[in-house]
């Protein structure tokens, strides 16, 4: 149901911007857990599609919407679907020492391997690596380059030696694989996600914009779909991904494995920097506090990389261990939520988040974006009130990174739930407005009832007419509050 107008919201809004968004897995899973971590910043679950099965799934979902209706707050869920997996075959003594310099083959033979050959059950590999690719295999501790390729077997010297054994995993990162992004697991994990209403879909293993889009043909609409960003393939092509996207992510961990480490920081601005450009949320995840896996307090050096990610102005940070598997996952959160918020009190934090140019667009609504933002120091407003049933117009607010806080108010429960990713916002799902004096009005009275303003501080109003149409922005009203607006509406005077 939508808010009730006249009563104090039960969940204020953040006063943090940079959203938190938390994996779900055996440690957290918990109706009590799942709360503790929605009241200690949470503010997106992620359901990690590579561990657990649907019945673990939809319990999860099922504990996440229940505790959406108790605290009267949209709770955003996406669903990270695995995508392909790459494994080298089995040995037939488990394993076997490869050595510095020599020659190791992988075929099609599904014979047990040795020390100079192993199956490799991917045609797909076969068919993309050409002289003088790399093959990383079990995260890059151990490094192949090709040496000769055809249809049925890989030549490869051993650049750095090491232990190879059964099903490690393989990374081809110098060449994009004929191998499509969604698996026969992916096709099924995302009907089951889709026909349970998560909010977001997250696409592995992309290499290209054709990925997204067979994703986005798929999905037909019913949920968001997030690209993440984990093959180097993908960052040459990252303009057309992002233009097909709703959202990306920066997948550190696979890039880490594909990349020189000292290569991920500059990806990891590049992409947050286009992301932002294009208007389109961005996530930074992996590693950022993987020291609490296991330990109650981060290291330092943790600390400052989701700082780092807060200030380039990311819409999300994400924790997948530390509140999945890990041993204190609430501290991960507080911590991350004190972060957040320490660094965006900091007074250079907004030179730096507007360091990256948003320039608008020459439409409308990109126009009235950019002039609330102008505006809110001109008229030293306290908050932005935005009415939209797409979720546009709160986008497009969004990406202007503005001082104050944004209440999106919307009649859609399903967009509510989708701008859990997006910086800033705070959706509320209310019933629509048919008139001009009823959008101010219900503006009022929501800016109040949420604690974003107060009586004789001014409210800056966006909004499209004729209302209910989507893509439609093109009001800008400013208001003072007077501070009886709820109550003189629950005396029936206004």
């Amino acid at each position: 149901m939508p808010h009730s107008e006249t009563t104090p919201s039960r969940f204020t809004p953040r006063t943090r911007k940079v959203r938190i968004l938390a994996t779900i897995g055996p440690a957290s899973d918990s109706p009590e857990m799942i709360r503790k971590l929605a009241e200690a910043g949470v503010d997106a679950f992620r359901l990690n599609m590579s561990h657990g099965n649907h019945a673990d799934h939809l319990r999860r979902i099922e504990t996440i919407r229940a505790l959406e209706k108790e605290l009267d707050r949209p709770t955003t869920i996406l669903a990270d679907l695995q995508g392909p997996k790459l494994r080298v075959g089995r040995f037939a003594d488990g394993g076997a020492m490869l050595e510095n310099g020599q020659t190791f083959v992988f075929d099609r033979d599904e014979t047990p391997g040795d020390a100079t050959r192993a199956n490799l059950p991917h045609k797909e590999i076969f068919q993309g690596v050409e002289p003088g690719t790399r093959l990383l295999i079990d995260d890059g501790k151990i490094v192949q380059r090709v040496v000769t390729a055809t249809p049925d077997r890989i030549e490869a010297v051993v650049e750095v030696g090491g232990r190879i054994s059964n099903n490690k995993g393989l990374n081809v990162p110098d060449v994009v694989l004929p191998l499509a992004a969604l698996t026969e697991k992916d096709r099924a994990d995302l009907v089951f996600a889709l026909e349970h209403g998560v909010d977001w879909i997250a696409l592995s293993f992309v290499q290209r914009p054709e990925d997204v889009a067979e994703a986005r043909r798929l999905i037909a609409g019913k949920a968001a779909l997030l690209a993440k960003i984990e093959k180097p393939a993908a960052i040459e092509r990252l303009e057309g991904i992002l233009e097909l996207a709703d959202a990306v992510m920066v997948a550190r961990g696979d890039l880490g494995v594909e990349l020189p480490p000292e290569q991920v920081p500059p990806f990891q601005k590049r992409i947050v920097e286009a992301a932002r450009r294009l208007g389109r949320p961005v996530v930074v995840a992996t590693q950022m506090l993987e020291s609490m896996i296991t330990s109650p307090s981060p290291t330092r050096a943790e600390v400052s990389d989701v700082a780092t990610a807060v200030y380039d102005g990311a819409d999300a940070v994400m924790l997948s261990a530390e509140s999945a598997s890990g041993s204190f996952p609430i501290e991960a959160v507080t911590i991350m939520d004190r972060i957040g918020t320490t660094v965006e009190a900091d007074p250079s934090y907004s030179a730096r988040v507007h360091f990256t140019e948003t320039l608008p667009e020459s439409t409308t609504a990109d126009a009235i974006a950019h002039a609330v933002n102008t505006m809110v120091d001109t008229v030293s407003a306290a908050a932005i009130v935005c009415f939209t049933s797409s979720g546009s117009t709160a986008r497009r607010l969004s990406r202007e990174r503005p001082a104050v806080p944004m209440l999106v108010l919307t009649p859609s429960e399903r967009t509510a739930r989708r701008l859990g990713l997006l910086w800033g916002a705070h959706s509320v799902r209310t019933r629509d407005v048919a008139s001009f004096e009823e959008m101010i009005a219900k503006a009022k009275r929501m800016a109040l009832r949420h604690g974003i303003a107060k009586g004789g501080q001014r409210i800056i109003i966006t909004a499209g007419v004729p209302f209910g149409t989507p893509g439609s922005t093109n009001v800008i009203h400013i208001v003072r509050l007077v501070g009886d607006e709820l109550e003189r509406h629950r005396r029936g005077e206004g």
